[in-house]
This record gives C-alpha cells, structure tokens and sequence, in this order.
C-alpha cells in the first residue's frame, strides 16, 4: 500500500495541485542527512534510495511520500534520498504540507502514520 492509496482520486489530485511536478536525473539527491525539513515530495515515478551515515537502509518506489518525518517532527533529516533511476516527482514545501494538514485531516492522519513507521 502506497501513501496515495489511502485517498479518493478527487483528494490526490487536491494533494498534487498543492505541489509542483519535477523531474530529477538518476545519481541526484533531493534531500540530504541533517539539514532542515523545508519540503518533502511525492514519488510518481522511479526509484529512491534511503542512506543513513552513507549506507542505504531502504529503498522507496513509487507512491510513496519522502522527506515527511523532519516536517512532522520538527527535525533535521534523519536520512539522504539518492535517485537511483530518473525520478518524477511532486514537490512540497514545507508550508504546502502544513497547509495541507490543516485544510485535510485526512491528509494530516496519513503524513503522521508514514512519518511514524519511519521514525519507529
């Protein structure tokens, strides 16, 4: 089950307008270890690996949120994200998921649940 799985088609495509669609080349890294929580993306396509200190502790495909758990939790990164295939994504500031979570509790209850099973 992907994040986007738990929303009606009508409230992903509320969830995508609130994002700006990107393209990332393979080898890139769109979030890095230890720096600020100023945005998080939505994987469409592709595939992502997960690095902690250098080594890679998952891999994350498409549908699946990325960059949630610093937001949610108000921390720094905990973990880098490295392309290891060209990547379609949706990208969100961090104001556009905290807009996001007040204007659908849904939404709020979902960012929560995978920034949990994350952090746990």
């Amino acid at each position: 089950m992907t994040f986007f799985d738990t929303f009606t088609p009508q409230e992903v495509a509320r969830i995508s307008a609130a994002g700006t669609a990107v393209k990332v080349p393979e080898g890139w890294s769109p979030i890095w270890e230890k720096t600020g929580a100023d945005k998080a993306y939505i994987l469409l396509s592709g595939q992502v690996s997960v690095r902690r200190g250098g080594e890679e502790i998952a891999q994350i495909g498409p549908g699946e949120i990325m960059g949630e758990a610093a937001i949610v939790n108000r921390s720094l990164r905990t973990a880098s994200l490295v392309a290891l295939t060209p990547l379609e994504l949706i990208h969100f500031t961090a104001e556009a998921v905290r807009t996001l979570c007040e204007e659908m509790p849904k939404f709020d209850e979902a960012l929560k649940a995978a920034a949990a099973s994350r952090t746990n």
